[in-house]
């Protein structure tokens, strides 16, 4: 089908296990990682605990896709990828190991640059086609700005991945000054930044009363509650200080933006002071926020609301909603009825831009 001739994936994920780090770093900081992961881990075990089911919970729909070599193994990896039909993906830790830098009192230096090694280890097997998206520690800045600078050196990084909220590892919002010089690098290597959707800790508490066998209730809460950091983006006037710094929210879905967006729109003309923006949210929207879809007709038939330019397509390998390994007939039906040059830049051209690829 014309335009739909390459795909590139800007959300896939990778295996990366807590022992695999251990063994990346020295002994004396296992026992660091261990007590961190615990702290991680409590809200979700305590929740699954009020349920009364098991401590997994979530393991009961897992996509075929889990169980594929290429989940681990990069080699296996690229051949899921050709078996799929996708030439590039952005890939993402199933590990959320930046939760574990911020619980860690000693140590976190190591296991951050350990964790990236590792990452990019994955990624070596075809470094043109797995294109990590680096989690980069926040807790110093100054640290995290030459950490970056390391990652594009060594790592030839093209992304980095933060935390979506940072107050959930406690740290201020992305507009507070003191990541200025992180935002100003990034602002210089035109490198973009990707907030993936997560569980937040506080959903855990949704996950404790939902009704529903497999947690639907909760399972579908987080792509909307991106909302509120994209509010927190949009309002606070970073993007006139930063003007060309950009934001991919990975894994949010489409169809609630353009409401949103209004929603906000309309606050400004309607009694509501914003004192750091000079235009409209959605103009700062279309200038510096990126969004991935996956399999959503409603989201592609408002890909005009929305933005042409600002819409990239994924796989999500290897979670529920995976389209592998029918990516090709699942993007030729969602482009049926989309102009050729359309279904190219979202699901290929706008990613190349973006990731400089």
């Amino acid at each position: 089908m014309p335009g739909l001739d390459r795909l590139i994936s800007v959300d896939s994920h990778y295996r990366v296990t807590i022992d695999q780090l251990k063994e990346a770093v020295p002994a004396r900081f296992h026992d660091g990682i261990d007590h961190a992961n615990r702290l991680v881990e409590a809200p979700r075990l305590a929740a699954m605990q009020r349920r009364g089911t098991p401590p997994l919970g979530l393991g009961s729909y897992l996509h075929e896709a889990a169980r594929h070599p290429g989940y681990s193994d990069p080699t296996a990896r690229l051949a899921a990828m050709d078996e799929d039909g996708v030439d590039v993906e952005i890939l993402f830790s199933d590990l959320s190991a930046f939760r574990i830098f911020h619980k860690m009192l000693d140590g976190w230096k190591e296991t951050a640059r350990a964790f990236a090694d590792i990452s990019s280890a994955f990624a070596a097997a075809d470094p043109a086609r797995l294109l990590v998206a680096y989690q980069l520690p926040l807790l110093d800045i100054d640290q995290a700005v030459a950490e970056l600078e390391r990652l594009v050196t060594d790592h030839q990084a093209r992304t980095v991945h933060l935390p979506t909220k940072p107050g959930s590892v406690g740290l201020p919002e992305y507009y507070d000054p003191r990541y200025d010089p992180l935002w100003a690098r990034l602002q210089e290597l035109d490198m973009p930044v990707c907030l993936h959707l997560g569980v937040e800790d506080e959903y855990w508490q949704l996950a404790a009363v939902d009704p529903t066998p497999q947690l639907g209730v909760f399972t579908s809460q987080p792509p909307m509650r991106l909302s509120e950091q994209l509010g927190m983006l949009l309002l606070s006037g970073l993007f006139e200080r930063f003007p060309g710094l950009k934001f991919v929210f990975v894994e949010p879905g489409l169809s609630w933006v353009p409401y949103y967006l209004d929603i906000l729109d309309y606050m400004t003309t309607h009694g509501y002071e914003f004192p750091a923006l000079k235009q409209k949210p959605s103009a700062y929207f279309q200038s510096n926020i990126f969004l991935t879809f996956m399999d959503e007709r409603r989201g592609v038939n408002m890909r005009h609301d929305i933005g042409i330019d600002n819409i990239m397509w994924s796989t999500d390998f290897p979670h529920p909603a995976c389209t592998w390994p029918n990516s090709r007939k699942v993007v030729a039906e969602l482009m049926r009825d989309v102009p050729a040059n359309e279904a190219h830049k979202l699901v290929y051209g706008n990613a190349k831009r973006v990731f400089h690829l």
